[in-house]
């Protein structure tokens, strides 16, 4: 019944949405860079997903170990490829996220008090929705070669040395 319920929801909301125009920010950026961002996205959801886990067992333990990793040791593994296409906006409540995982770690070690931690989860997840509600990505389309001319091997060879 709930795989039911579930299939009807989501399909009243495509239908929803589908006759609306999308008039969120495009971000247009390549596939590498588009896959890294949907990546940082899925690590926020499941950790979130943890962190309420672990908050529903009051573990507080375990809801720094679950937020930690989203934090800004996670912004610095990547962003500086992407400073330079996105908005700053963008980046600007991406790494705000960031820093509310740092924040909801180091609370839940010292105060280990969980509403504290649901409060703190809510306040980040607004920011989250508000991403969602104003950006949307767009993979960048690659120039068409002159000529058909397909590039040489080397081209796309990087060089090592050893």
């Amino acid at each position: 019944m709930k795989k039911i319920l579930a299939i009807v929801l989501s399909f009243i909301t495509m239908t929803a949405t589908a006759n609306e125009i999308d008039k969120r920010q495009v971000l247009s950026i390549t596939e590498i860079q588009r896959n890294h961002v949907l990546t940082e996205m899925r690590a926020f959801l499941a950790g979130t997903q943890g962190i309420l886990d672990a908050l529903l067992r009051e573990d507080m333990a375990a809801v720094a170990k679950h937020a930690r990793p989203l934090g800004m040791s996670m912004a610095h593994k990547g962003e500086d490829h992407l400073k330079e296409v996105l908005s700053k906006e963008f980046m600007h409540l991406g790494m705000s996220v960031h820093k509310d995982f740092d924040q909801i770690a180091a609370d839940a070690e010292s105060l280990k008090d969980p509403k504290h931690t649901l409060r703190q989860l809510s306040e980040s997840m607004k920011k989250c929705v508000a991403c969602h509600a104003d950006y949307q990505i767009r993979i960048k389309e690659r120039p068409a070669r002159l000529g058909g001319a397909q590039p040489s091997h080397n081209q796309h060879q990087h060089q090592h040395q050893h």
